[in-house]
């Protein structure tokens, strides 16, 4: 396993859509553990290959006290959602030194390819739905920031500019 570099923002593929996963091969496989290792390295919940200059929907997610339980998706979508909403602190490696609170489904339930190349389809709850429904948004080019208000967006980009400075 190899720890991968982290894009920083603006970097424009951060922006971009990945690509679907046609098949779950060793080279697949290879990135997920590569983005477990990039993830335990970082503090955070989970990393999207986005995040690490890979465009393709493939993501891992481990929101447990251990970090004992890796999720490994490949083409993750949202089927269900939960109307009871929760707000949590978020973040992202590829702004380091901000944060905002954002409000997500309490519970997601989500299908995607696992890593022996089969769909399955899962229930989320708590911090590790907020990590799932973080990760897609990374493989469809949004960041976190971009589900607050204008006001609040432009705030927390000023003060990471500042940072980066």
């Amino acid at each position: 396993m190899t720890q991968r570099a982290l894009l920083q923002w603006p970097d424009p593929r951060l922006r971009a859509r990945a690509a679907p996963v046609e098949e779950i091969t060793d080279e697949i496989r290879t990135l997920w553990d590569d983005m477990i290792e990039t993830m335990d390295a970082m503090p955070g919940v989970g990393l999207a290959a986005p995040q690490v200059g890979v465009l393709l929907q493939v993501a891992v997610v481990d929101a447990s006290d251990k970090r004992d339980r890796r999720i490994r998706m490949a083409n993750p979508e949202v089927l269900d959602a939960s109307a009871v909403m929760n707000d949590h602190e978020e973040a992202s490696p590829n702004l380091p030194g901000v944060s905002a609170k954002v409000s997500r489904p309490r519970g997601v339930a989500v299908r995607f390819l696992d890593e022996t190349g089969m769909y399955v389809r899962r229930d989320f709850v708590g911090l590790e739905a907020a990590s799932v429904q973080h990760q897609i948004d990374h493989l469809q080019g949004r960041m976190y920031f971009d589900r607050l208000s204008k006001v609040k967006r432009d705030m927390l980009l000023r003060k990471a500019r500042k940072l980066q400075r």
